[in-house]
């Protein structure tokens, strides 16, 4: 069912663990599904481009992977493009189908981030992010 990849980055996560002087954490939550991701984020001096990241979380092997392979493709780009991203950004990263029932799993970790970085920079005011069925992006379950 699962690609290698997913498989790969679930058993052996990449950017596992915590980062103590990050620009900002947050965490996130899969309600349905039980999923919890928490992410540290380092931004660049002048807050344009994420530097590093890290997660930790429980979960499937989706949210999980996601995790991950988000996690190391975050590293470098632009905070604007992670902003920017989407549901299908996430799916073909992870280059597998992914039912509609797990695309809140697989979409979980973006949102942590995107919404991290949206309460870093003022723009939303959240203590926890969830995927919900009121969030656009995300079909009911």
């Amino acid at each position: 069912m699962y690609r290698q990849q997913i498989l790969d980055h679930y058993k052996n996560p990449r950017n596992y663990g915590e980062i103590e002087d990050a620009t900002f954490t947050h965490v996130g939550e899969n309600p349905m599904c039980g999923d919890t991701i928490e992410m540290d984020v380092v931004l660049s001096d002048d807050e344009e481009t994420v530097e590093r990241v890290a997660f930790r979380g429980d979960g499937c092997a989706i949210s999980q992977a996601s995790a991950s392979m988000l996690s190391e493709r975050l590293a470098g780009m632009a905070v604007d493009e992670l902003r920017e991203m989407d549901r299908d950004d996430i799916v073909d990263m992870l280059g597998v189908d992914i039912s509609p029932m797990r695309v809140k799993c697989a979409v979980l970790a973006e949102k942590v981030a995107q919404d991290g970085a949206d309460i870093y920079f003022g723009d939303l005011d959240v203590d926890k992010t969830k995927t919900e069925s009121d969030d656009a992006d995300v079909p009911d379950e």
